[in-house]
């Protein structure tokens, strides 16, 4: 079996012990990742944090050589109900156009930080690279 290959967060950028994402064979599985701009900090708004996730997961995906169509699953998590129909309509602009990759949405009480809103961790499939 080959080695493991993991994914540094981006230098200069404030991370808890974690790799950004870890490859194993032909899976690439994606941390959790919140909405912090290219300096580590948190943007301001369900929306602006939502833009970044999708571009700290677009950033990930590049270095393993992979796109959106190769995500095959996709857990979202949210602080707010509210933010739902939101997140689906910009989800479907960022990772579309369908087949999506499967998904599953949570509402959880609290997330790291008390001003994250969201966070995405997910699967691709890397078969060929």
């Amino acid at each position: 079996m080959p080695p493991i290959k993991h994914f540094a967060p981006p230098s200069g950028v404030k991370s808890p012990p974690l790799s950004f994402a870890a490859r194993t064979g032909d899976l690439l599985f994606i941390s959790g990742i919140p909405g912090f701009d290219e300096n580590g900090v948190l943007a301001d708004g369900f929306e602006a944090q939502f833009g970044f996730v999708v571009a700290n997961i677009k950033r990930v995906l590049d270095e393993a050589g992979a796109t959106f169509r190769d995500l095959v699953k996709v857990n979202v998590l949210l602080t707010r109900a509210s933010d739902v129909p939101v997140m689906n309509k910009l989800y479907a602009a960022a990772f579309g156009p369908a087949p999506y990759p499967a998904r599953t949405t949570c509402v959880v009480v609290a997330l790291p930080d008390p001003k994250m809103l969201i966070e995405i961790e997910g699967v691709a499939q890397l078969t060929g690279r």
